[in-house]
């Protein structure tokens, strides 16, 4: 299982069809995808456990590790390897708590270092920064400048994601100012080939 978290982070669009779904994140972990979150938020509960369990054999065939966007209690009862919190969608803390010290956590914090530095001292495992870019997903996404990646690269222990409108023109900008990996929604699941995609989004960290 590759735990370290780096390079390209894929993040579920909003699929109601399990199957398309599955063929679009089969192809994008065949790509080189390092980790997978999945995020839906239109789907009923019952929805979410059919698709996120079905993502999880997926990511387990690919040894990429398999995180849940917002639901603690789906991710703990299908023993996924983390969870994902925005700024409103619960406490740090008891996530770690009930997850334990080995399970992934990661954390939004926008635009805002003070909050990505309590969010280290709560026990994240990652932080991710956003919205770099205008987002189709989320539009009215805050704004984040590049430097706060610079401003945050020495002060961070801390894996770094940077998260919001990235593509495959604007990723190697947040690399260079320090990003770890970047979380990209449209422009690899919208993407011709995603497979394709996935691969040259990868390649990207390679020439660093």
């Amino acid at each position: 299982m590759k735990s370290k978290i780096s390079g390209l982070y894929a993040v579920t669009p909003d699929i109601a069809d399990t199957s398309e779904l599955l063929v679009k994140v089969e192809a994008a972990l065949a790509g080189g995808a390092s980790l997978l979150q999945y995020r839906n938020k239109i789907a009923s509960a019952a929805l979410r456990l059919v698709q996120a369990r079905a993502l999880l054999m997926l990511c387990r065939e690919h040894a990429v590790p398999f995180i849940i966007n917002d639901h603690l209690d789906l991710a703990l009862a299908l023993d996924a390897d983390g969870l994902h919190l925005g700024g409103e969608d619960g406490s740090l803390a008891e996530a770690r708590a009930r997850l334990g010290p080995d399970k992934i956590l990661g954390a939004s914090c926008y635009n805002q270092l003070d909050s990505a530095l309590n969010a280290a001292r709560i026990g994240a495992s990652y932080i991710a920064f956003g919205s770099f870019f205008p987002s189709s997903v989320k539009p009215g996404a805050v704004p984040a400048p590049l430097t706060l990646l610079r401003e945050a690269r020495p002060r961070l222990s801390l894996p770094v994601v940077a998260i919001g409108g990235i593509t495959l023109d604007n990723a190697p900008q947040l690399i260079a100012a320090g990003a770890d990996g970047v979380a990209v929604v449209s422009a690899l699941f919208a993407a011709p080939d995603i497979r394709a995609a996935a691969k040259q989004f990868s390649e990207l960290f390679a020439k660093h």
